[in-house]
């Protein structure tokens, strides 16, 4: 209800100031971007809209199997979380926007250097937050499947990866976002395809309809991935959500 009000307000002031279309476009110029075929056909919505997509969705795979992975391995190991902490959080902390150019040099055009560009955006939080979540297991319990003779393997699959699901969603919810926006970034620099090489063209010809347009399309894809990550928790953890709806209840 919200949406559809201001979305009527947006539209009255624009039709009452007589806002140029290239300053501010209605919501109707907005849709026609859509559904006019002559400007269906001009901006190819499907072809730019998967490859974004597909772009999103690799990066995001990447992301979480790597993440993941480097989790395990930092807590496995003391000594290679001394020496790979460091390391990562030096990396994490240069701008990625500077790595695009390079990536752009070493794989050349198309959606493979999108998806990489966007993996150094996203895996961090990933990595983070599962490793916190596997170490933030209670020692006394940690020491119990010890006596029990638990090996290595045994301790993680049953009590530290379970453990860290909470915290591993967490930083899931957080790079899906950033996803988008690393395939975007890639899209600007090194791609012919897609909804920020689509933007980057609009914006040289001062098609601002179109450019809210893909606006309009990068926030309902990043809405819905995020509510897929949501509903994918729910279903592997209904534990969770079963005990805060007790609570509430209560």
């Amino acid at each position: 209800m919200v949406v559809v009000i201001l979305l009527v307000a947006w539209q009255i002031l624009v039709d009452a100031l007589k806002i140029k279309k290239y300053i501010l476009p209605s919501p109707k110029l907005i849709l026609d971007s859509f559904f006019d075929p002559r400007m269906a056909a001009k901006n190819k919505w499907w072809r730019h809209i998967f490859a974004t997509a597909g772009g999103v969705l690799g990066s995001f795979a990447l992301t979480l199997f790597a993440g993941v992975a480097i989790a395990i391995f930092l807590t496995w190991s003391k000594t290679a979380n001394r020496l790979i902490m460091p390391i990562l959080v030096l990396f994490n902390s240069i701008p990625k926007i500077a790595l695009a150019p390079l990536f752009l040099l070493w794989l050349g055009y198309g959606v493979f250097p999108n998806i990489m560009i966007a993996f150094t955006v996203a895996f961090f939080p990933v990595v983070i937050n599962a490793a916190t979540g596997m170490q933030a297991v209670d020692d006394d319990l940690l020491d119990l499947v010890r006596y029990l003779n638990a090996s290595q393997l045994q301790i993680f699959t049953k009590i530290r990866i379970p453990n860290s699901l909470p915290y591993l969603f967490a930083g899931i919810k957080t790079s899906a976002t950033m996803c988008v926006v690393g395939v975007l970034v890639g899209e600007f620099i090194a791609s012919k395809r897609g909804l920020g090489y689509l933007l980057r063209d609009a914006q040289a010809f001062i098609d601002m309809p179109t450019m809210f347009a893909c606006l309009v399309v990068l926030a309902i894809m990043g809405i819905s991935f995020f509510g897929l990550i949501s509903l994918a928790e729910r279903l592997i953890m209904p534990w969770r959500f079963a005990a805060v709806e007790s609570n509430v209840q209560r």
